[in-house]
């Protein structure tokens, strides 16, 4: 699949990996959706010009994401939507037993699961039911879907059990889905990033930070969001890659 003249739904899209993923594609040519929950989404299709549109919806809700879906297939016309890169998800961190001996909050684990597992799938599900009735490319493709899953799914961290087990949730369902939509010819994957400079690490303290960078074997650094979004147009480029998790992060293996 081209990118050039193509259009594409990119959740998360207001900041780190969503924003530099939407720059990259219109770069090559691609219309964009951007679709996210904060209004600087707005400013940012402006600042991409006419080929992105800007979309506020909350990938939890079916009612918004089938109106962001739907604003993606009249942007592409004939060729409708052809891709999906979803971005959005929430970082959280919760230790079963907390040092006065109370348990984890239930409702914030629930929360977590909700936003990046059943988000996930909303914005999958839908999305497939569109690019199902896309007329096929020059290679027979009618669609790609890009899942963030993250290093996390693999190397768990303390306090992670339930961002870890939402992510890995992500990787879980790359493979049925790839499989189940092969007879759509959509491909299905999903990229587990390691540590990246995005608004989420900017949230943990310099110390720490810094910390992670040092950890990573090469290159000794924290990953640049365009380091993602190049991957995900490699992904869409590239018909051979489907059904599989590509591990982005330096060879870092978190302890």
């Amino acid at each position: 699949m081209q990118v050039k003249d193509r259009t594409f739904l990119i959740t998360g899209a207001a900041s780190g990996l969503g924003a530099a993923t939407a720059a990259r594609l219109v770069k090559a040519g691609g219309k964009v959706v951007l679709c996210d929950m904060s209004d600087r989404v707005a400013d940012l299709a402006e600042q991409l010009g006419s080929q992105a549109h800007a979309c506020i919806a909350d990938i939890t809700s079916a009612d918004d994401m089938q109106v962001a879906v739907n604003k993606a297939v009249a942007l592409g016309g004939e060729s409708g939507l052809s891709g999906v890169v979803h971005c959005a998800g929430v970082v959280s961190v919760a230790k079963l037993v907390d040092r006065q001996g109370n348990p984890a909050d239930l409702e914030g684990y629930a929360r977590t699961i909700q936003i990046n597992l059943v988000g996930t799938f909303n914005v999958m599900r839908l999305a497939a039911a569109a690019m199902a009735s896309n007329p096929p490319d020059e290679g027979g493709e009618r669609g790609i879907i890009i899942n963030t899953a993250s290093i996390a799914a693999f190397d768990g961290q303390v306090g992670q059990c339930a961002y870890s087990a939402s992510k890995a949730g992500v990787v879980g369902m790359s493979l049925p889905a790839a499989r189940e939509l092969s007879r759509h010819a959509i491909r299905v994957m999903a990229i587990a990033p390691g540590v990246f400079e995005t608004p989420m690490m900017s949230e943990i303290p310099d110390e720490a930070a810094q910390a992670l960078a040092a950890a990573v074997p090469f290159p000794k650094r924290l990953g640049k969001p365009d380091e993602f979004a190049l991957l995900a147009e490699q992904i869409i480029t590239n018909p051979m890659l489907n059904g599989e998790v590509i591990r982005l992060d330096g060879g870092i293996r978190m302890q």
